[in-house]
């Protein structure tokens, strides 16, 4: 029972898979179906020449014939011909099939990818997403374009030659075919072990990958603190662990080649004991013996092979189970069928009653029954301790996360109710540390309005004070600054930065921090950017310097998850032993 449970199990995810997979496969099914077309000639053609064997052996060693002597030998050399043209171009268009899926399954992928919710990639190193994301794709789509040219090859292949074999006795066939049967038990018993040991092993090679990356985008902290040999020691337990996978799964999978071989040899050897006794009393003749010898080596050769392909075939099923638990992942955070679109920012922005958390947790919240709100051309300013949660309100208005409690109203509308694009077309945010993308200044400019023009460009590069900088460039705007914006310096970056959000001219502009990170001179044409950027705005600011926030309509002090003070600076300045007042002379005395 348990064998027919494992083997319908296996069928069922095969048949699973392939039906699953099929949306990338139909573009490209006539390529694909023309190639597997070539399997059956191809598979077939072995048994044509194994058969050539009996005549051979009677006509030409037995009775002598001279003529078919001669023509024996271009038989074979003319079938070989044809079957190694229809391998070339099955291959081929297999390989040209095998690619253009991993595109389309790529690209699907990072559709996905780009679909995810911050909280994912807070969850998942770099490494994982790598793995997921890119790797899979290429095993998922290789994997199953190459099952399937093995399985219709071998199973034409396998059907002809047992054919043959019956042809030429169907007593020793009986022997065959129940070899076959025994050799296909060991699979059912390591099928588990292996796909266990494969899963840890895409963990394990997850955490290569991060480590690259890490070493790659931290090179300067890692010189600078002497982190090599800490590093190196990271990677050699990783690679440890990855080679201690390796060793179980040979201990697992390649035990099952010599046990093939063992029990091929085995069929053989009867098949040599029968049919030895078969000649002799005229059962059959030499040339049907040759014949089904030759049909069996080449029916029992792929088992010595078996456990690489039976490994194949399970690593291609697994990348193709988590690509489509990716692809029915929901995000959390998505439009609706009933969404609407946010056209402008016209009254105001309202937190009523919001908590929310990093995690499911409710005695880990972050921010506890905050309410606030933001009036339109107002400057509001978020100050506080360290992980107060400033941050933490800032990515809650473009619902990078989803809030657990409350409500986040703009105009008097949920913010869910809103289409995720039109939601967040309508806020600019400067963060601290602005991500900027391999290419061009320009390109990085344009991010939030691609239809930019030339005079919308020149006046963001002006009043962002990057005119300057830009002059000085060796092809001005369309100078690469690298990966991450490395050419450039701190306040460099923040100007560009600043610029991106004059070209998106968002009615909302959120700054988090965004001078903290800088030097006084650095921060001084910043900030003056920055009093450009929010003329005629609505701007919602995370101050760590208090003098720059001193006009803001409304400063709230976080503290803990919770608003603790909320006025003008004079009104809080007014209050004695306040937080404000308390974090203002602080400043001050510095």
């Amino acid at each position: 029972m348990k064998k027919l449970i494992d083997k319908y199990v296996l069928q069922n995810i095969f048949v699973r898979n392939y039906r699953r997979m099929w949306p990338f496969i139909k573009p490209y099914w006539v390529k694909a179906a023309i190639a597997l077309a070539f399997a059956a000639p191809i598979g077939s053609m072995d048994a044509a020449i194994a058969m050539l064997l009996k005549p051979f052996m009677d006509n030409v060693l037995v009775e002598k014939e001279v003529v078919f002597s001669s023509v024996l030998p271009l038989y074979i050399m003319g079938i070989t011909l044809a079957q190694g043209s229809m391998i070339y171009v099955s291959g081929y268009l297999n390989t040209w099939v095998a690619n253009k899926i991993t595109l389309s399954v790529r690209g699907r992928l990072y559709r996905k990818l780009l679909e995810m919710d911050s909280a994912f990639f807070d969850k998942n190193n770099s490494g994982m997403v790598i793995q997921r994301f890119s790797s899979d794709a290429e095993s998922a789509a290789g994997g199953l374009i190459n099952n399937l040219k093995t399985f219709a090859t071998r199973f034409f292949s396998s059907v002809s030659l047992v054919c043959v074999l019956i042809y030429n006795s169907w007593q020793l066939a009986i022997i065959a075919v129940a070899v076959l049967a025994v050799a296909a038990y060991p699979l059912t018993l390591v099928r588990k072990k292996i796909k266990e040991i494969m899963n840890r092993s895409v963990g394990a090679g997850a955490a290569i990958t991060t480590l690259y990356n890490e070493t790659f985008n931290g090179n300067r902290v890692i010189q600078s603190f002497n982190l090599e040999q800490h590093q190196q020691e990271r990677f050699n337990k990783n690679t440890e662990v990855v080679f201690n996978l390796n060793m179980k799964m040979a201990m697992t999978n390649n035990w099952m080649s010599p046990f093939m071989h063992f029990i091929g040899s085995c069929g053989i050897a009867g098949v040599l004991a029968l049919g030895s006794h078969f000649i002799i009393n005229g059962t059959i003749t030499s040339g049907n013996f040759v014949a089904f010898i030759a049909a069996l080596m080449m029916l029992y050769t792929p088992l010595r092979s078996i456990s690489g392909n039976y490994f194949e075939i399970t690593r291609s099923f697994m990348a193709q189970d988590r690509i489509f638990d990716l692809l029915d992942a929901k995000p959390v955070i998505r439009s609706h069928n009933g969404s609407i679109e946010l056209k402008n920012i016209e009254k105001n922005i309202q937190f009523k009653n919001v908590s929310f958390g990093y995690s499911t947790d409710a005695d880990r919240r972050v921010l506890k029954n905050i309410s606030f709100e933001v009036k339109m051309g107002q400057m509001v300013a978020l100050v506080g301790n360290s992980g107060g949660g400033k941050t933490t309100i800032s990515s809650l208005i473009p619902r990078l996360y989803e809030i657990q409690e409350g409500e986040i109203l703009i105009d008097g509308v949920d913010i869910k109710q809103f289409t995720i694009d039109s939601l967040r077309h309508n806020i600019s945010m400067v963060f601290q540390d602005n991500f900027l993308f391999d290419g061009t200044v320009k390109e990085n400019i344009v991010l939030g309005n691609e239809t930019a023009t030339d005079e919308q460009i020149e006046a963001a590069v002006k009043n962002a004070y990057l005119d300057i900088f830009i002059d000085s460039l060796p092809q001005k705007l369309d100078t690469e600054i690298g990966e991450r914006g490395i050419l450039l310096s701190g306040g460099q970056k923040q100007r560009l930065a600043i610029a991106r959000a004059f070209v998106k001219n968002a009615p909302l502009v959120i700054l988090d921090e965004a001078t903290s990170a800088l030097d006084n001179k650095a921060e001084k044409v910043v900030q003056k950017a920055l009093d450009n950027l929010m003329k005629n705005r609505t701007v919602i600011v995370i101050a760590h310097r208090l003098s720059t926030i001193i006009n803001a309509h409304k400063i709230l002090v976080i503290n803990d998850g919770k608003i603790v003070e909320e006025g003008s600076h004079e009104q809080l300045l007014a209050m004695e032993n306040g937080a404000y007042a308390s974090l203002y002379k602080t400043e001050f005395k510095k």
